[in-house]
């Protein structure tokens, strides 16, 4: 069921349906994704003013005094959740959040892309999103705890018998396909028990949306499978790191080409926003190897740059920016990369000469002339809270999560 509702059609559509739960969900800041379960008496006031939750006990939305806040479903992004019984049906929506007055919470991360949404949309802009994200499969113990023991000893693009995640893969899809999301492709990565599952460009918000379905389909298929999935940056120090490569197109009203710009206004703010596309001391042991950027550069289709060019698509150009990984919220991670895109349509800033060498086989005086990305969280925290750029564009309470973290 992919049909796009409006409220009354939710409440029909669960009366007649044999609906017995509503999951009304939504993350934290850090894009964990949360939820509250309601009975189908409750939808009606669900919608019409929402249903409170404790914000003093969820990361970055407040604290003990002031600490309810409502959640407000979105009926457009209504799915039946396949995994779950057919006899007491289980449905979710992704939720808005918001104070009792009605008026939106400030650091909702869904609120904040919205809010990118529309400053894009009010230039006469569209942007469109593809997410690529990597992740690891590893055995169970006993208890049904993960281990580091991957899956399989497979590598890139292997098949079975080697490749021992295929049927788990192909559960993945179908799961996806129940749910409204269209897989493109999966295969096998680099890593032992490393895969990747690539699906369709959408608009920002359905994107950012269907990235954590994602991994909430991943997670639960594994799971049923007696497998843990990861998706952590680098969770084998000797093997490829898991990335979440991010293909972005421009749409302009007056016909414009405005990737060259979105290009230079991405590689203008990287340094300020590569605490939000790499959250954990984890994803900086990743970046600078096995096809993970450490420089601030560009290229046509060369994999070892920050951003590439992909020759798949001569019509309709777009961006693929390498250095994000599965750790980022990626509600944060679009509304950034939209507002520095946004910047440099607005400056008209140009790229510099693309890059059109190896990097990893580049010698060391050579890259000594290229910015390097932050080497270590320390230094990505210590961009961020000196960062201009993210004071316009996200709240205090979200920035000071990132950066003052233990």
């Amino acid at each position: 069921m992919t049909m796009k509702f409006t409220p009354e059609e939710v409440i029909q559509y669960v009366e007649e349906d044999d609906i017995k739960f509503i999951r009304l969900a939504f993350c934290d800041i850090y894009g964990q994704q949360k939820n509250v379960a309601i009975m189908p008496t409750e939808l009606r006031r669900a919608f019409r003013s929402g249903i409170a939750i404790d914000a003093s006990a969820i990361a970055g939305f407040g604290g003990e005094v002031r600490s309810d806040l409502f959640l407000r479903p979105d009926p457009s992004t209504l799915v039946q959740l396949p995994w779950r019984p057919e006899s007491g049906k289980v449905v979710r929506m992704f939720c808005d959040i918001t104070h009792p007055d009605g008026t939106p919470l400030a650091s909702d991360p869904r609120g904040i892309l919205k809010n990118a949404i529309h400053a894009a949309a009010a230039e006469g802009i569209t942007f469109d999103f593809g997410a690529e994200m990597e992740f690891y499969l590893f055995k169970t113990d006993e208890n049904g705890e993960p281990t580091q023991q991957p899956y399989d000893k497979a590598g890139y693009m292997d098949i079975a018998p080697d490749d021992k995640g295929e049927n788990v893969r192909r559960e993945i899809c179908l799961t996806l396909e129940a749910l409204g999301i269209q897989p493109e492709s999966s295969h096998h990565e680099e890593g032992p028990g490393q895969n990747e599952i690539d699906f369709r460009y959408s608009d920002a918000l359905s994107s950012a949306d269907n990235a954590i379905t994602f991994r909430s389909v991943v997670k639960t298929v594994a799971l049923r499978n007696g497998l843990a999935a990861d998706f952590s940056p680098k969770p084998l120090r000797d093997q490829a790191g898991s990335g979440l490569h991010i293909n972005i197109s421009v749409n302009d009203a007056d016909g414009r080409d405005l990737l060259p710009h979105v290009i230079a206004g991405m590689m203008a703010h990287i340094h300020d926003m590569t605490l939000f596309l790499n959250p954990c001391e984890n994803s900086y042991e990743r970046l600078g190897r096995n096809k993970a950027p450490g420089y601030i550069t560009w290229s046509r289709e060369n994999r070892s740059q920050l951003i590439r060019i992909p020759a798949a698509d001569k019509d309709h150009p777009r961006a693929e920016l390498r250095s994000a990984d599965p750790s980022a919220n990626p509600y944060l991670a679009f509304a950034l990369l939209i507002h520095a895109a946004l910047d440099g349509i607005k400056q008209e800033l140009t790229p510099p000469p693309s890059t059109d060498v190896n990097l990893y086989a580049t010698p060391a005086h050579k890259l000594a002339t290229y910015q390097k990305l932050p080497s270590s969280l320390q230094e990505a925290r210590f961009l961020a809270k000196e960062s201009s750029f993210l004071r316009a564009h996200l709240p205090n309470p979200v920035i000071s999560a990132y950066c003052d973290q233990p």
